[in-house]
């Protein structure tokens, strides 16, 4: 290997063809030639001693040394990004500034929609990616710059070096088929613990603070599903008299993909709060101080399953 022979402009295309799976779409996003982007393949080629790519179908595969290199890769442009903004400020207007978020599937779909929007007429080059990391993971991916962002439920992403906002509390609700037999507009700790029950297992999530209340108040039932995602629970529920608790914004976008009914529990659940969190390295970052104005205007004491700005948790 000669990582003399490495530039910025090779790192960029790196970046590009993880990104595309392709060189001519790799091209296209740098606005550079197919030739020029080849060329460029075959030189991070020679410089690393592998082929970093091979083809597979109409698209590229990355090699498995190419997989290993993907995230420092991203780390080294990230710091270069970062550094560059910083000296010379931030304008949404015109930046093409990729953002990196850490959340849970459910955070995408709570927050996701109405960012996007929102960046789409405020900053049409603004680019996100999205990484779903486990908790223990999280704030060493955020003190390497990984991450710039993190928004949701993480009760263990504390210390000196990471500042959070809190954004708001969120309560839960449980999920049951439109026409269960057993249940109607209302649900009693009898029936809730006699009921057969999808359980959604994510450990350091919100989820926790559910079982971990049943499990004060000594409540007791039959779970027949333990699953880690909770998109699997809407359809699993629907064709079941299956009941799972989820936070109430989960539980709204699931009425709207599947017959199902919210319910409250018949139990106090203590509210989830919902924060946002950054590394101190990026408090000061003009693009990131940007986007968590952005977060913080969209979302700062303001629960978007029960504002109706937010149309998509809204009920049939």
């Amino acid at each position: 290997m000669n990582y003399r022979d490495l530039d910025l402009n090779l790192l960029l295309l790196l970046e590009a063809l993880y990104a595309e799976g392709s060189v001519t779409a790799a091209a296209a996003r740098l606005k550079t030639s197919q030739p020029t982007a080849s060329f460029g393949l075959n030189k991070l080629r020679a410089a690393l001693g592998d082929e970093l790519f091979v083809r597979e179908g109409a698209g590229m595969r990355p090699t498995p040394f190419a997989q290993q290199i993907e995230e420092p890769v991203s780390r080294i442009l990230g710091i270069v990004r970062q550094d560059l903004l910083r000296q010379r400020g931030f304008d949404p207007k015109t930046s093409q500034r990729s953002f990196a978020f850490s959340t849970s599937d459910i955070g995408e779909l709570v927050f996701l929609p109405e960012i996007l929007s929102t960046l789409r007429r405020e900053a049409p080059g603004v680019t996100l990616r999205c990484l779903s990391l486990p908790p223990d993971e999280l704030q060493q991916a955020l003190a390497d710059g990984i991450v710039d962002i993190a928004f949701g439920y993480f009760p263990d992403l504390q210390g000196a070096l990471i500042y959070q906002q809190k954004l708001f509390v969120h309560p839960f609700t449980c999920v049951v088929r439109a026409d269960h037999p057993l249940i109607g507009d209302g649900l009693t700790l009898e029936q809730f613990a006699s009921l057969e029950h999808a359980v959604v297992e994510q450990k350091g999530r919100s989820q926790e603070i559910a079982e971990h209340r049943m499990k004060e108040l000594g409540i007791e039932r039959r779970i027949v599903l333990r699953s880690p995602h909770f998109m699997s629970v809407p359809l699993l529920v629907a064709s079941s008299d299956l009941i799972s608790i989820v936070p109430l914004a989960v539980g709204r976008a699931y009425a709207r993909i599947a017959p199902l009914k919210l319910v409250p529990p018949p139990f106090d659940i203590p509210l989830i709060e919902l924060k946002q969190f950054w590394h101190r390295r990026l408090h000061a970052d003009p693009g990131v101080v940007w986007m968590r104005g952005i977060i913080a205007r969209l979302y700062l004491n303001r629960d978007p399953s029960v504002d109706a700005r937010s149309p998509i948790f809204r009920l049939p």
